[in-house]
């Protein structure tokens, strides 16, 4: 199986003395994260992040099928990650899942899907019979570090985004209204989680030597610093402040106080990239807005109903 490129002799030396001495490649303070652009698609619910180099296209899509036995008054809501074979010579284009796909899938769902941000009750259309079910999917376009804050980032804005089609219901038959006879509806989102990604580097990168710090504590690597990192943690959280869920998927041991800071940190961070997406919607939606016409569309609606 081919295998990813790994750093060279000097671009690792070349890391460890700059991160020694408090500087990383690009610039950047430990706490920064890169440039971030957020572009809506043409189509409700499609969104396109870019974090730096790393690109990230998501798209919601809904159909309305039968509920699962055991769950009968709830929707369905699935994630599906999807990584390109253009990324890295290390994934194939085959069925089977690469690590990387694996754990971003297991992060988002834990973080988003589990944490109940999407009401799946507010889904059902006929208790035991028929529901609405949301898929995201999510492509990776491009790979340059931190898929997991920007694929988290990415569900988010798009589920804020999305409308799924208004319906009636006329005793057992279920009527979907195109968006031309009435204004979509948006889903019913309880919170809006985020996740923020940090790296650690220990011994193994800085050495033994010297007085320094023993340990660097790095926000949103970039590839490089992820190849080179010794472990990570990845918190997923809302913009009140609450922990959704903390990853930390093996590594060097992190400092109680250490990760505490990382939480108050990403409180920080989760409430900044919240605004930013908040900003955005509003001004996508003040593009679709054409001369009122939603406004029309709403009106309508009340008064069909």
């Amino acid at each position: 199986m081919p295998r990813d490129v790994e750093p060279s002799l000097n671009e690792r030396q070349f890391f460890a003395k700059a991160l020694q001495e408090n500087i990383r490649l690009d610039g950047r303070s430990f706490d920064q994260y890169r440039a971030l652009e957020l572009d809506f698609g043409d189509e409700l619910g499609v969104v396109d992040v870019r974090l730096g180099k790393t690109r990230i296209h998501t798209h919601i899509s809904a159909q309305v099928v039968t509920p699962l036995p055991d769950r009968p008054i709830d929707g369905l809501f699935t994630i599906t990650t999807e990584l390109s074979p253009m990324l890295s010579p290390s994934i194939e284009s085959s069925s089977r899942p690469t690590e990387t796909e694996t754990l971003l899938s297991r992060l988002l769902e834990k973080t988003i899907r589990r944490s109940g941000a999407l009401d799946t009750e507010s889904l059902c259309l006929i208790a035991g019979s028929k529901v609405w079910s949301i898929r995201a999917d999510v492509h990776v376009l491009s790979h340059d570090g931190n898929l997991v804050d920007a694929a988290c980032m990415g569900v988010i804005a798009a589920l804020q985004h999305f409308k799924k089609p208004d319906t009636e219901t006329r005793g057992e038959e279920v009527v979907v209204y195109s968006s031309a006879e009435r204004e979509p509806v948006k889903l019913s989102l309880l919170h809006f989680p985020l996740c923020v990604t940090f790296s650690f580097y220990g011994e193994g990168v800085l050495g033994k030597d010297g007085d320094g710090e023993k340990e660097k504590v790095l926000l949103d690597a970039g590839l490089l610093e992820e190849q080179l990192r010794e472990g990570c943690v990845t918190i997923g959280m809302n913009r009140h402040g609450e922990v959704c869920q903390i990853a930390k998927l093996g590594g060097v041991p992190v400092h109680a106080l250490t990760l505490l800071n990382c939480v108050e940190v990403a409180a920080v961070k989760v409430k900044e990239m919240s605004k930013f997406i908040a900003r955005r919607l509003q001004e996508d939606a003040k593009k679709r807005d054409r001369g009122g016409m939603m406004a029309e569309l709403s009106a309508e609606n009340d008064r069909v109903s």
